[in-house]
């Protein structure tokens, strides 16, 4: 790692950038793959979701509930872009509605430091949420660009935008994660009740209706064999105790597979090239906001999809509630 930031390093100072910057973003663009290939396929998801171990298992639940909250934001800062109120929409656009893991601030910091070469620790970027902004102001490679700027405030609201791009960046691993969680319920589902289930929420009555069936037999007064074949032509249904239990371990169960989904999910995405795309736009925005009008923020489609995930989780638990 070291050796991959000092030679990006020696490239990326003095004239390296160019006048405008965009020399820079271009070299940046050809440096992607090969910051994919160390960080996000094997072993180095691996060392990255190392970081997951402690309270990612808490904020990951957590992260859920309020990526709704994050997607309603950003469509409520788009319509306010579309009727020409800027300053409500990049004051949307600006919040940070999910909590930052452990990982994504890995993620930050490698961006920062691998990718983009700015002069920052990662342990800094773990501490100080502000040590991202302060390393872009302070990066050689955007002096010249910084310089164009109108005043001070001018220059630390460039400073904070870039920071929350690269935020935004690494809060769409919290949704790539809940729709990997989701495939995994799909597939388990399938294979285990004989359905389809997306998200936890359509699995619990299964699994309900499963403990209820084993708790029964067990406590059949004729014996275990007698209560087989006696709940086997009758089957119990689950109790609303059992189905809220179900529900809980559930949910306790997807937070800690959810912390740790990118072990499976990334290698997946970087040999279809999602990574690379999301890196592209990245850039892309990185681009927009030095050297052009700042009018491009990142695009967080990934919480889209995640929702839509969940819809159709929801949609199709209440068809089975009511067909029963």
């Amino acid at each position: 790692m070291t050796t991959m930031i000092s030679s990006s390093s020696a490239m990326s100072k003095g004239d390296a950038s160019g006048p405008d910057g965009y020399a820079y973003f271009a070299d940046r663009r050809k440096r992607v793959d090969q910051f994919i290939d160390h960080h996000f396929t094997w072993p180095g998801t691996l060392h990255l979701h190392s970081a997951a171990f402690g309270w990612d298992v808490l904020r990951a639940p957590i992260n859920v509930i309020l990526s709704p909250v994050l997607v309603l934001t950003r469509i409520v800062a788009i319509v306010c872009r579309r009727i020409r109120l800027p300053a409500i929409a990049n004051w949307l656009a600006a919040r940070r509605i999910l909590l930052p893991t452990a990982v994504s601030r890995r993620v930050e910091a490698l961006i920062a430091t691998d990718l983009l070469v700015l002069p920052m620790s990662q342990g800094a970027a773990a501490c100080d949420p502000c040590a991202l902004s302060r390393a872009v102001l302070a990066a050689p490679q955007f002096r010249e660009l910084i310089r164009k700027r109108a005043d001070a405030a001018e220059v630390q609201v460039l400073g904070q935008r870039i920071a929350d791009a690269l935020g935004d960046y690494a809060g769409t691993r919290s949704a790539v994660a809940e729709m990997t969680t989701g495939l995994v319920t799909l597939t388990v589902g399938a294979f285990v009740f004989q359905a389809l289930t997306p998200g936890m929420i359509s699995m619990a009555p299964g699994v309900a209706d499963a403990m209820a069936q084993t708790t029964a037999i067990a406590e059949f007064p004729m014996g275990q064999t007698i209560g087989g074949l006696w709940y086997g032509m009758f089957p119990t249904g689950a109790s609303p105790l059992f189905f809220a239990a179900s529900v809980t371990i559930l949910i306790m169960i997807g937070s800690v597979f959810a912390a740790f989904a990118g072990v499976l999910a990334d290698p997946i995405q970087s040999r279809l090239g999602i990574h690379r795309r999301r890196l592209m736009r990245l850039i892309d925005t990185l681009e927009v906001e030095l050297c052009g009008s700042g009018d491009k923020p990142f695009a967080v489609r990934e919480h889209y999809y995640a929702r839509l995930w969940d819809l159709w989780d929801i949609v199709g638990s209440a068809f089975r509630l009511f067909r029963n």
